[in-house]
């Protein structure tokens, strides 16, 4: 049986994403309403690994230093990890988008491992609240989850889903007999 992936975007997506987009201190870890539970149900009740893919820019620069972006991140981690929500990678792109990186999302260089027979890319997800996100999903074969952002213009047309919260996604897992 092949392995499904639920690659998950980070900032705007399971936790909020601050009007600097940066999220340097366990202040700013704030998590989206229903993503923990939902998270929580897709753990127990499907076999998919879980990975987060996030475009970080200017991460490790004197704006954005590693260490302080690394405290806020062990945070959100260590919350998850009380509800056993645990993530086989966490895949971080520091590129700036004037750079046109491969790694950074809509690029799927940081994927490229999950390019084999072990993997069922076109049953996988992503859940995402960005076009680029969406782009992504696209690129790399499997289904996009669009989580409306209401701070950006919505995009839906490029999603296979789109959705206004983790309880719709939750409602739309049941509807498609994820769970």
């Amino acid at each position: 049986m092949k392995t499904k992936i639920l690659f998950l975007d980070r900032d705007g997506t399971l936790i909020e994403e601050p009007e600097d987009f940066k999220v340097d201190s366990i202040e700013k870890v704030k998590f989206i309403p229903g993503a923990i539970s939902t998270l929580q149900k897709i753990v127990q009740q499907t076999n998919f690994r879980l990975v987060i893919v996030t475009n970080q820019e200017g991460l490790g620069t004197a704006e954005f230093p590693w260490e302080k972006f690394q405290e806020a991140q062990q945070h959100m981690l260590n919350i998850l990890a009380q509800y056993q929500i645990y993530f086989d990678e966490v895949l971080i792109d520091r590129s700036y988008e004037y750079e046109n990186l491969p790694t950074r999302k809509p690029g799927t260089a940081l994927v490229q491992h999950y390019f084999t027979q072990q993997y069922d890319l076109p049953n996988s997800f992503m859940i995402g609240d960005r076009y680029t996100d969406m782009q992504f999903a696209q690129n790399v074969g499997c289904q996009g989850i669009l989580l409306l952002n209401p701070r950006l213009a919505p995009q839906p047309q490029f999603a296979n889903y789109a959705v206004k919260n983790w309880f719709e996604i939750e409602e739309l897992f049941y509807k498609l007999k994820i769970f």
